[in-house]
């Protein structure tokens, strides 16, 4: 029931720039970079959104723009791997790049600036992601359809 409720909200979402996420460079929630970044990028957060909302909002990206950068920061990347996974195992995504690194962070409470590591996925369409998520739309259809004609 839950995936119900995540697909739905994804389904409604519009993306907009979030200029506070992107001017902090902490995971933000699945928004676009502000000022002209790209328009696929996604941010994964491990505290703000649940595991199945990152999967569902790429595969959205993933219809607009053929592929999708997962991002994170420290403690979130174990799940933006898994988002990236769950994407990959279940035919969905190929991989196309791994990208790691580390950020600088500044923070006033420590007085000092310290690193953070950084991990950025790009995942692109598989050869049968069209082909999934019609079947899974005419899945949704069927059972909508279903309950109508009983």
């Amino acid at each position: 029931m839950v995936v119900e409720e995540i697909t739905e909200g994804v389904k409604n979402l519009s993306v907009a720039g979030d200029a506070a996420a992107a001017a902090s460079g902490a995971a933000g929630e699945g928004s676009k970079r502000g000022g002209g970044g790209n328009s696929n990028r996604i941010q994964v957060s491990n505290t703000k959104k649940p595991l199945f909302f990152y999967v569902n909002l790429a595969k959205r990206y993933m219809q607009q723009h053929d592929d999708v950068e997962l991002s994170a920061l420290g403690m979130a990347i174990a799940t933006v791997v898994t988002v990236a996974e769950i994407l990959k195992n279940n035919g969905f995504a190929v991989e196309k790049k791994i990208r790691t690194s580390t950020m600088e962070i500044n923070d006033e409470s420590r007085g000092r600036p310290f690193q953070k590591a950084k991990i950025e996925i790009v995942l692109g369409k598989s050869e049968k992601f069209d082909e999934l998520m019609a079947a899974a739309a005419e899945e949704r259809g069927e059972v909508e359809d279903g309950e109508e004609q009983a």
